[in-house]
């Protein structure tokens, strides 16, 4: 009867022991969820529309409060979105030195309205006979890396009413700036929207009223070495004006827009970029 005992009791430890080892290799082919990511060998990449939990995005700005804001994420860049003005308060990206090569063209995509914001919104024929381009605030140029990113670029949450001189030389050459220190750096990170100094004689385009803005600005931040950051405005009237005419500190863009950029930083890091604006240092 003990021995009996004895081999029923070896029989069901064996058993157990089967199942556990069998359930083990089975979290470890598949990948072990942690936090609603995975472990292991595979791995469950987040969509393009979410961030993942660990990771601090270094461009983005402090939340508004004083106008509307609805943020909408996308692979390239990430956007606050003004229901009032029907344009971006602000558009911000990483840009790393991978992401300024591609195959992808802007020539193979259209403008097209964001259907993850409310009517009325922009849209194509807004910009009609209006005399002023559809300027991109995240540049095309910045995502030729991916198809998606590049789509996404021309959603109409990402544009606004820009002088078409402006949009073709000062604009473009400050983007392209920003590529090569990008490739010279190795990342940056970019802030850039619409300026509005006035609302008297306020300009309007097409049948939802996109109003004009006054002015464009962008602000970068290099953290590679000793950290350092620049801030540009320039005039949306198409004059022409070297860019060394354009550069101001952060701060003094901060002022202007009333945003408050890369609050990610240690407040002595910050304090102490946004203070200054040497375009020869960099």
């Amino acid at each position: 009867m003990m021995k009996q005992l004895t081999s029923i009791l070896l029989l069901t430890a064996m058993l157990l022991f089967s199942m556990g080892c069998s359930k083990k290799d089975k979290q470890t082919e598949s990948g072990s969820q942690i936090n609603g990511f995975y472990s292991g060998e595979k791995t469950e990449v987040a969509s393009a529309n979410q961030t993942k939990p660990h990771v601090k995005m270094m461009e983005l700005p402090a939340p508004l409060t004083d106008r509307p804001e609805q943020i909408l994420r996308r692979k390239g860049y990430t956007a606050s979105y003004n229901r009032e003005t029907k344009q971006p308060n602000w558009v911000a990206w990483h840009l790393t030195k991978s992401h300024t090569y591609g195959k992808n063209q802007r020539t193979d995509e259209k403008f097209t309205e964001d259907n993850d914001v409310s009517a009325p919104r922009a849209t194509d024929w807004d910009y009609y006979n209006s005399r002023y381009d559809r300027g991109h605030m995240c540049p095309a140029g910045d995502n030729k890396w991916d198809a998606e990113a590049m789509r996404q670029s021309f959603l109409f949450t990402n544009i606004c009413p820009q002088n078409h001189n402006l949009n073709k030389y000062e604009w473009n050459d400050l983007e392209m700036l920003c590529r090569d220190w990008a490739r010279q750096y190795g990342v940056v990170d970019i802030v850039c929207g619409p300026v509005y100094y006035k609302d008297a004689d306020r300009k309007y385009i097409g049948r939802n009223r996109l109003p004009v803005p006054d002015a464009f600005f962008k602000v970068v931040l290099c953290r590679k070495g000793t950290p350092k950051a620049i801030g540009f405005i320039y005039p949306n009237d198409g004059k022409k004006r070297s860019m060394s005419d354009c550069v101001h500190t952060v701060d003094e863009v901060e002022r202007i827009t009333r945003i408050d950029f890369f609050p990610a930083l240690s407040d002595d890091i910050e304090n102490r970029v946004e203070a200054k604006a040497n375009l020869k240092a960099w």
